[in-house]
């Protein structure tokens, strides 16, 4: 094949350096893939408590595992054994139990950009071994105890980039507390013009949280129990008209007996409403104007 010697022209160098240079720069301002290990990205997170209280954030070195997490313990008289556990920021909160080894009964919340946090040692968890649920920041997920390989009752608390590592300086509530530092933080969480009432307050002392379910944006119903009577008690608690009578409601039915409810025009929740129902399955739930929830009967212990 004859070839045009005048369609030939060599390579200049200086158009070959440009090229590569072009190349260079476009690879470098190419993001990482969504895969790449990247640092943990959780500001926002709030401190995993009601609001006002303060506990020591004790990120200790030298054997805790894994290095990192953060240990919550009491500060000053406020003891810190039986407190609620709140989300730190939204997701979907998975709830699982080691049993008498490891985390105890414990909670991983999986944030929306791949990050999460876990909640270890925990008393109680509003939903069984298995079970999952959508969370905003401050939803209660459990309370503060002992189980699994601890010694004393605390929080373990860990923040994880999306790829499983352990952030060595989490933040809460803007204070970073860095591996070594033990630092006392005051909680934010669910302040502001959140309900200034808990499900504790509402059904009294004794009571610990089984379950709740979200009414919409509009509230929440909880299902509360009595260990020591065997009294459950429900009570919905509104998250929106704050102060004003809206129409609410809750409602408990033990199985094979007769529902009671507690409705009307509150200012922010329904409630309590109590039955004893040792060994039964109940039925409960509630609503907040057109949002309700009716449950099957469950929790028969």
């Amino acid at each position: 094949m004859t070839t045009n010697s005048s369609l030939v022209r060599p390579i200049s160098m200086r158009w070959l350096l440009a090229a590569l240079a072009a190349v260079a720069l476009t690879l470098a301002m190419t993001p990482a893939p969504a895969s790449a290990d990247v640092s943990v990205q959780l500001a926002g997170h709030k401190s995993p408590f009601n609001c006002g209280k303060t506990f020591y954030a004790n990120n200790w070195s030298g054997g805790h595992n894994p290095s990192g997490s953060i240990d919550w313990q009491t500060y000053g008289s406020d003891a810190i054994n039986g407190e609620t556990v709140r989300a730190t920021a939204g997701g979907t909160a998975h709830f699982r139990d080691a049993g008498s080894t490891s985390y105890g009964k414990w909670v991983e919340v999986v944030h929306g950009d791949g990050t999460r946090t876990r909640y270890a040692h925990l008393a109680s968890m509003v939903r069984g071994a298995g079970g999952s649920m959508s969370v905003s920041q401050g939803t209660v997920i459990g309370t503060v105890g002992s189980t699994g390989g601890s010694s004393a009752p605390h929080l373990h608390y860990e923040q994880r980039n999306a790829s499983g590592t352990v952030d060595a300086s989490p933040t809460v509530d803007g204070v970073t507390v860095s591996l070594g530092q033990k630092k006392a933080v005051t909680s934010t969480n669910a302040c502001g013009s959140s309900n200034p009432y808990t499900p504790g307050e509402v059904c009294g002392s004794g009571f610990t949280q089984v379950d709740s379910a979200a009414l919409g944006t509009a509230g929440r119903v909880y299902l509360m129990y009595n260990s020591s009577n065997g009294n459950n008690c429900v009570v919905t608690l509104k998250s929106t008209n704050l102060g004003n009578p809206t129409a609410v409601s809750a409602f408990l039915e033990p199985q094979g007996s007769t529902r009671t409810t507690d409705s009307g025009s509150y200012g922010y929740y329904a409630g309590p409403v109590k039955r004893s129902a040792p060994n039964t399955c109940v039925r409960w739930g509630g609503s907040v104007g057109s949002s309700s929830y009716t449950s099957p009967f469950e929790h028969c212990g």
